[in-house]
C-alpha cells in the first residue's frame, strides 16, 4: 500500500535519521549532496566547510532536503522538506553545533571521521583541519510518502 505520511510521522522520520540529502540551485546548476544533520522540531541543522554547496546556498537560499528510511523495496518512508538556508553565527551557531554534536557523536566510530572540538570563533569550530560553518534550513513546507506491505 502506498500512502501519505501525516505530520507526526514526518517529524518522527526526520528525528530518527542523521543523514539526508540537500538540494541547492544557483547559476542554472542543481547540486544534491548528502549531509549529516539534526532536526530540532523546526529546523534542519547542519555544518559544512567552504565549497560548492555553501557557495550555491549563499547565492540562492531556497533549498530542498530529503531523508528516507528503507527496510526493503516494498517497505520505505521518504520525507521532502523545502526551506530557506540561514548561516548561523554567535550563540545560535554554538547552540546549533552542540545539538548536532549530541545527535551524531554516537555514530562517530571511524578513525577517519573529523572529531568536533571547540574553536576560537563562536560561529565556527576548528574541526581538525577545516573550519565548520554552521547553518540551518528554516522549514517552509514538508511532505512525506510511504509504502508498506
Amino acid at each position: 500500500m502506498l500512502g501519505v505520511l501525516h505530520d507526526k510521522q514526518i517529524d518522527a522520520l526526520l528525528h530518527s535519521q542523521v543523514t539526508g540529502r540537500i538540494g541547492c540551485h544557483a547559476d542554472n546548476r542543481t547540486y544534491v549532496v548528502p549531509v549529516t544533520y539534526v532536526y530540532d522540531g523546526e529546523n534542519i541543522i547542519c555544518h559544512t566547510r567552504e565549497g560548492l554547496k555553501l557557495e550555491m546556498m549563499r547565492k540562492n537560499p531556497e533549498v530542498c532536503f530529503e531523508v528516507d528510511y528503507m527496510e526493503n523495496m516494498a517497505n520505505w518512508q521518504s520525507v521532502i522538506v523545502w526551506g530557506i538556508f540561514e548561516e548561523l553565527s554567535g550563540l545560535p551557531a554554538k547552540e546549533a553545533m552542540e545539538k548536532l554534536i549530541d545527535r551524531v557523536s554516537p555514530f562517530m566510530t571511524s578513525e577517519t571521521i573529523h572529531a568536533f572540538e571547540p574553536g576560537e570563533s563562536p560561529e565556527r569550530r576548528d574541526t581538525k583541519g577545516f573550519t565548520a560553518i554552521v547553518y540551518q534550513i528554516k522549514i517552509t513546507e514538508k511532505t512525506g510518502r510511504f509504502e508498506k506491505r
